[in-house]
C-alpha cells in the first residue's frame, strides 16, 4: 500500500500558509505517494483547489487525520487533532517544543512519530531543508516594506525639482539570514544601510551586499568559534555605541532571536526616546518578547513620534512564496525517506535522528525532554534505535 500524504488547511490565528502546494504535492504523487487535502486548504495562501491536478480531497481536517500516514504541517497540531491521528503515523512540521508542552506530550501519549523543522540540524546536505532560513528570509524581507509604509519619508535618494531628497537611513540589529534580507532588500529600495551583529564574523556578509558594519570594538568571539560572555564594561561600551547608531536611524529593523528562549533585549527605552519623531522601528523578534522595549506583539505602539511594529507571523504576510519555499522544504526532508511510495526511515541518517521530537512514545529530543519528564530515567534518552521504519 502507498502511503498517505496529508495536509491540512490551517486554522491557527495569523496563519494563511500551507504546507503543500500543486508543485510539490505532483511531486510527491510521482513518488508513488498518495496524497490527501483538505479542501480549501491553499485558498488563503492563493493556491485554489483547482491548481491540485494529483490529490484526493477530504471535507474535514478530521478525515485526512485519520487517513494520512505522514502529515505535513506549518503551525503545531492542537491536542484535539492530535487525539485524532493514527498511532505510529508521522508528523513533520513546526512543533515549537518549547512553547508546547500539552501538545508534545499529546503527541508522545499517542505513539506519534514527529519531526520538527525548527530542530533540522544546519549542516550543508541540510540547507534545502532549512525551513528556519527560508521562512526569516521572507520575515527579512517584509520587515523592510513594512518600515517604509511607516516612515513618513522616501528610501531612496531623489533629485527633483523641488531640490534633492536625501536618501533614508536604515538599522539592521542582527545578520542571520533575516537580517542579510533585510539589508539587501534596504538597499534594493535606495537606503543608506547600516548593520549590527554580535559576531565580528558577520562584517564581511554585511559589506557584501553593500552596507555599513557597525564596530563597537567589542567582539564576542571565544576560544574554539564559540561566542564568550562580555563583561559588564564590555556590554556598556556596545550598547553606547549601538544606541548612537540608532538614534541617528530613520528606520531601525531587529531580528535578533534565540529559538526557544526569549529574544535579547537590546533597543531600550532610552534609546528610543533619543530617535527622531517620525522614526520607526520593526521588531521581527515581537513573538519572542521583542528586541525593543516598548514592542507588543500585534500591535504598533507609538512612543513620543516613534513608531514601534511587532508584526506577527510576517511570513504569513506572503504566504504565496513563504509556502512554496516552505512546502520544497519538507518535500526535501521527506523524499530521502520514501522508496517506492513506502515509508522508509533510515535513523542513522542525522538529519532523521536530530530533527525528531517524539518517536514510539517517547519524547527524543533532549531539551524537551528534560522541560517535560525532568525525573526520566536515562533510558529514554536513548535515539531511534537503527535500521529502518
Amino acid at each position: 500500500m502507498p502511503v498517505t500524504v496529508g495536509a491540512l488547511r490551517e486554522r491557527a490565528p495569523y496563519e494563511t500558509r500551507v504546507s503543500l502546494v500543486p508543485e510539490v504535492a505532483d511531486k510527491l504523487a510521482q513518488a508513488g505517494a498518495r496524497v490527501l487535502l483538505e479542501r480549501g486548504a491553499g485558498d488563503r495562501a492563493r493556491f485554489p483547489d483547482v491548481l491540485y491536478s494529483k490529490v484526493e480531497w477530504a471535507d474535514s481536517d478530521a478525515a485526512v487525520l485519520e487517513q494520512s500516514d505522514v502529515l505535513l504541517t506549518v503551525q503545531p497540531l492542537t491536542v484535539e487533532q492530535i487525539g485524532k491521528l493514527r498511532p505510529g503515523s508521522v508528523v513533520i512540521g513546526f512543533m515549537q517544543p518549547h512553547a508546547k508542552a500539552a501538545e508534545v506530550r499529546a503527541l508522545r501519549d499517542r505513539g506519534i512519530t514527529s519531526f520538527a523543522m525548527e530542530l533540522v540540524p544546519r549542516i550543508s546536505r541540510a540547507q534545502s531543508m532549512d525551513a528556519l532560513s527560508s521562512q526569516a528570509a521572507v520575515a527579512g524581507y517584509k520587515a523592510v516594506l513594512i518600515a517604509a509604509n511607516h516612515l513618513e519619508k522616501f528610501l531612496p535618494m531623489l533629485t527633483t525639482a523641488a531640490g534633492t531628497i536625501r536618501p533614508a537611513q536604515v538599522l539592521v540589529i542582527g545578520a542571520g539570514v533575516a537580517g542579510l534580507q533585510a539589508i539587501a532588500t534596504a538597499r534594493r529600495l535606495g537606503a543608506v544601510v547600516e548593520a549590527y551583529d554580535v559576531r565580528s564574523a558577520t562584517k564581511e556578509q554585511v559589506k557584501s551586499l553593500g552596507a555599513r558594519f557597525i564596530d563597537t570594538g567589542v567582539t564576542a568571539e571565544g576560544a574554539g568559534g564559540y561566542a564568550r560572555e562580555l563583561t559588564e564594561e564590555e556590554k556598556r561600551r556596545q550598547q553606547e555605541v549601538l544606541d548612537g547608531r540608532i538614534a541617528a536611524a530613520d528606520a531601525v529593523i531587529t531580528t535578533a532571536s534565540v529559538p526557544g528562549r526569549r529574544a535579547p533585549l537590546i533597543v531600550t527605552r532610552a534609546a528610543v526616546e533619543r530617535m527622531r519623531p517620525g522614526s520607526v522601528i520593526v521588531d521581527i523578534a515581537a513573538e519572542q518578547g521583542g528586541n525593543c522595549e516598548l514592542t507588543r506583539a500585534g500591535e504598533v505602539v507609538d512612543h513620543n513620534g516613534v513608531k514601534i511594529v511587532g508584526p506577527v507571523n510576517l511570513p504569513g504576510q506572503l504566504a504565496y512564496h513563504a509556502s512554496e519555499m516552505y512546502s520544497r522544504n519538507l518535500f526535501n526532508f521527506l523524499r530521502p525517506a520514501l522508496d517506492k511510495g513506502e515509508l522508509r526511515i533510515d535513523w542513522s541518517d542525522e538529519v532523521f535522528a536530530q530533527s525528531c521530537l517524539t518517536h514510539e512514545g517517547r519524547i527524543r529530543h533532549e531539551p524537551t525532554r528534560n522541560a517535560l519528564e525532568p525525573a526520566q530515567s536515562p533510558a529514554a534518552s536513548s535515539p531511534p534505535g537503527g535500521g529502518q521504519s
